[in-house]
């Protein structure tokens, strides 16, 4: 008994190094859209998947997003993405839903401050693999009051829209504003 005990620590402390390398992760920032929308798409390819996106203030890279992606190894496919920002409200509600007719579904939102001093609400949407994503219906709502924004977003549950994420940005018309990107399936 002591020495299947033994034998079975054994092997599982080889296999545990193993098993932890099973997940690769990569770290983006940068200050320019079109620079994170090329990374995000050659690491996609690579077979990374989108984790989490933050906009903000790095210690040495200054205003910057971050994106977080992970390669897990049992995962063969590739990803597409694209990186829509804009300041203004009608056009990113627009860009998202031409991303969604083509197969992409929204997987992150911030807010992306350029090196030229703009703030643009960001949307991060995917397209797997297999390029047959559920096809959404995209609503953007807008608005400065909390009030406002949970009587809106009563509306559009109401309407069948579930609410993927929320932030605070600045956009051209509203200046600071809560920007919550809504769907529903087609």
């Amino acid at each position: 008994m002591i020495r299947f005990v033994f034998a079975t620590a054994l092997c599982l402390s080889f296999a545990a190094p193993a098993l932890a390398q099973d997940r690769v992760y990569k770290v983006l920032a940068t200050s320019k859209t079109s620079t994170m929308q090329k990374e995000m798409q050659e690491a996609g390819e690579a077979g990374f998947r989108f984790v989490a996106v933050m906009g903000g203030e790095t210690a040495i890279g200054g205003k910057e997003v971050v994106v977080l992606m992970e390669n897990a190894g049992t995962d063969k496919n590739s990803y597409s993405y694209r990186l829509l920002a804009t300041s203004k409200t009608s056009t990113l509600q627009k860009e998202l839903q031409e991303a969604s007719d083509a197969g992409f579904v929204v997987v992150g939102q911030t807010v992306f401050e350029s090196m030229f001093g703009g703030k643009e609400t960001a949307a991060i949407v995917e397209k797997g693999g297999s390029g047959s994503a559920e096809r959404f219906e995209y609503k953007l709502l807008a608005t400065s009051k909390t009030s406002t924004m949970e009587k809106e977003l009563k509306e559009m549950a109401d309407a069948g829209y579930q609410a993927t994420g929320l932030t605070v940005g600045k956009t051209a018309l509203g200046g600071s504003e809560l920007v919550v990107i809504t769907r529903k399936k087609k």
